[in-house]
């Protein structure tokens, strides 16, 4: 009994009370969280199709932190191992931020301009297009499609964001293959 009453007057003696002693040192009293003064936007994890919530925290234009969402009734502030390394990977000082192009042959590769990159695609999906496209079939049947081209979508993608490019795909362009990862 002796031993449970030597324990109970050191865990006294390192109770935090007013004049007594601390848990923690003069330094830590200095430090402050690196979210404070940071403005808070929700989003959804970009990983799979689950929606969880989370809080981005954003100060001087940089994101400073990414959490789970407590109020998010999906994930209730928790996340995932690859939820929880967002944060790593938009910081990682590796991460490729600009459009590369390798032209044909080449060995290399070189940094070109999102304008220049995304005309681009849009010049051979088009040319692709055009010269597969199938207005009718032999008998005579209607068709309008092309079979050239495929979408592959991904799984956090949102119902809006499916049916546009449903929309875009396959009633503007008339691609069939279009696969928006849900069943993957």
């Amino acid at each position: 009994m002796a031993e449970l009453g030597t324990l109970r007057a050191l865990i006294r003696g390192f109770v935090a009370r007013p004049g007594g002693p601390q848990p923690f040192s003069p330094e830590g009293v200095q430090q402050r969280a690196r979210t404070e003064g940071a403005k808070v936007f929700r989003s959804v994890c970009p990983y799979c199709g689950v929606g969880c919530g989370q809080l981005i925290h954003v100060r001087d234009r940089q994101i400073v932190n990414i959490e789970g969402d407590p109020e998010s009734p999906i994930n209730r502030g928790t996340l995932c191992p690859k939820g929880a390394a967002t944060y790593q990977y938009v910081v990682n000082p590796l991460r490729q931020t600009k459009a590369l192009y390798r032209r044909p042959y080449a060995t290399s590769w070189e940094e070109v301009s999102l304008d220049w990159a995304m005309e681009r695609v849009a010049d051979r999906v088009k040319a692709t297009r055009d010269a597969t496209f199938v207005e009718r079939l032999s008998d005579g049947t209607v068709v309008n499609h092309c079979t050239a081209i495929a979408s592959l979508g991904g799984a956090t993608l949102e119902v809006e964001e499916n049916y546009l490019i449903k929309k875009l795909f396959n009633g503007g362009l008339g691609v069939l293959s279009i696969e928006n990862q849900a069943r993957i």
